[in-house]
């Protein structure tokens, strides 16, 4: 891999962190009205997969879907508005942090139903077979959201179908306040792929080298025509299911014993600096412009100003 492409790793999953910690701090304050889910501790995932796509591939998201969405190149400063309900968000302010989109990239939009997206990237992959490209369609989703229908009707639809589309789970071991394993009949997500004669493959989903060159490989296979996959990222939910959430299920002790060994953007860093491929000043150099882009991505929201009632109605779909 290049010099490029792991600074590009680090930016992208330092971005994520950043942007994640300032909507927290403003979360918490209760400057940012309704549900916020955070991304921290699973930014490799994003960042490796949307490594391998171009803007005119398309991604579904779920309802944590700020990582997604800034991995798939949308602009920090219409996030920061969108979640703080201003009129230059995404969504003028509107949809918020569940539903925030950019077709422009790709960014098909975040979801506040579980297990929502399937259906919609099975749509967008379908839509690439008939007008005869070579684009793909990703759908990120978790582990809770793979019990749900719509997760094996799309997948049998994309499997006889052939659909340039890949399935990426993020298996953070947690479905809300669940553990996982108490509501699901398999340990590994990805060996529901043999019902669909497809493959579906484990990955350290801390690992951002590891996840870029798996998903990579199934993403390539989609080009080629050869159908969907599975890629299953073995990962783990640090932080509440939604900011302020009491986290009354799991020890405090617990989540930093995970984070502390597994923590991507550290495990990164420190396998590049004692490769000697960048060092402590590049990364400082990275972390001060991302800082900056964040700093000027919440003043423009602050000073953006919040829609006009008379714009509630706007852009709906009404009969």
């Amino acid at each position: 891999m290049s010099k490029e492409l792991y600074i590009q790793f680090y930016r992208t999953m330092y971005k994520i962190r950043i942007f994640e910690k300032r909507i927290e701090e403003f979360s918490l304050k209760a400057e940012i009205p309704g549900f916020v889910h955070l991304y921290i501790g699973e930014e490799a995932i994003a960042t490796g997969v949307c490594a391998n796509l171009t803007h005119a591939d398309y991604i579904q998201s779920t309802h944590r879907g700020h990582g997604h969405t800034i991995a798939k190149g949308a602009q920090v400063d219409r996030m920061m508005a969108e979640l703080f309900g201003k009129s230059t968000g995404y969504c003028k302010g509107k949809g918020g942090s569940m539903h925030i989109a950019d077709f422009s990239v790709g960014m098909l939009g975040a979801n506040g139903v579980v297990g929502g997206g399937y259906t919609l990237a099975a749509g967008a992959a379908l839509a690439e077979k008939i007008r005869k490209t070579n684009n793909v369609s990703v759908v990120f989703f978790g582990d809770g959201a793979s019990n749900r229908g719509t997760f094996h009707e799309a997948l049998n639809m994309a499997a006889v179908w052939k659909l340039p589309v890949v399935f990426i789970c993020e298996n953070n071991e947690w479905a809300s306040t669940t553990p996982y394993l108490d509501v699901t009949s398999v340990q590994d997500i990805s060996v529901r792929a043999v019902s669909y004669s497809i493959p579906g493959v484990i990955v350290d989903g801390n690992d951002v080298m590891k996840v870029y060159e798996e998903s990579g490989k199934a993403i390539e296979r989609a080009r080629k025509g050869e159908g969907p996959s599975i890629v299953e990222m073995k990962t783990y939910r640090i932080k509440g299911h939604y900011v302020g959430d009491p986290e009354m299920y799991r020890t405090k002790e617990e989540v930093e014993k995970r984070f502390d060994a597994n923590d991507p953007i550290k495990r990164f860093k420190d396998k590049i600096i004692s490769e000697g491929v960048l060092s402590e000043n590049d990364f400082k150099e990275i972390q001060e412009k991302v800082i900056n882009e964040i700093d000027e991505a919440v003043q423009f929201a602050l000073d953006s100003p919040y829609p006009e009632v008379e714009e509630l109605y706007n852009d709906l779909y009404i009969d």
